[in-house]
């Protein structure tokens, strides 16, 4: 048992949330294995870390919206086998519009082990407080493509000033990104940098942290 995961939602005030491996809105186009209920968990240490990130958002009129934290190895064996499977087009024209299945693995979108799975990084973007909206990134969750990419030509100055401000929050308060993915940051002292955790995350706070 690790009793240092946690519900995030539960430690960091104003916190959104969509975990969308939840749920029908992904790449697969349906709820991935071990993701039994629409929470995103993580290590304490991460909580940490995500309550500064938030103040600093607030500062600049943001906040902070996550897409997933702590993520099962069984989902990522789920994003693998799915990935050899053949084509059937419903999510290809939003998530990979410019390349196959199977080229998502050697171009880094997935992989065998993932960091989430080690329970200190996360999916996420900004939002306007004063309205609610979304801050338009130039591209959503998951698109796996070269406009993601931190740096990416061909999105716009307000776009590109969005991702330096969520960029520049979080680096500010002890993440590091992924070069192609603007919504991705791991905790550069995570606790478990070598553990890759496999239980489900359900309703009950008593089953997290508990492997499988």
């Amino acid at each position: 048992m690790k009793a240092d995961f946690v519900f995030v939602d539960e430690f960091v005030p104003g916190l959104r949330w969509d975990a969308k491996y939840a749920t029908w809105d992904n790449f697969t186009g349906k709820p991935v294995d071990g993701y039994l209920a629409n929470r995103i968990v993580g290590t304490s240490a991460l909580c940490v870390a995500l309550e500064s990130a938030q103040e600093k958002a607030e500062s600049l009129g943001l906040g902070l919206l996550l897409w997933d934290g702590y993520r099962p190895q069984r989902a990522v064996d789920n994003f693998l086998r799915w990935s050899r499977q053949p084509e059937d087009g419903r999510t290809k024209r939003r998530h990979y519009p410019n390349i196959g299945r199977a080229e998502m693995v050697h171009k880094g979108y997935v992989s065998a082990r993932s960091g989430h799975s080690r329970g200190s990084t996360v999916d996420l973007t900004l939002y306007h407080l004063d309205s609610g909206e979304l801050a338009a990134m130039g591209g959503d969750h998951d698109l796996m493509d070269p406009i993601s990419h931190h740096g990416a030509p061909g999105i716009t100055p307000a776009e590109a000033q969005n991702r330096h401000h969520l960029c520049s929050v979080m680096e500010a308060c002890g993440f590091h990104r992924y070069d192609s993915e603007w919504w991705h940051y791991t905790l550069n002292d995570e606790p478990y940098p070598d553990t890759y955790f496999d239980f489900p995350i359900t309703l009950n706070r008593y089953q997290l942290g508990r492997r499988a």
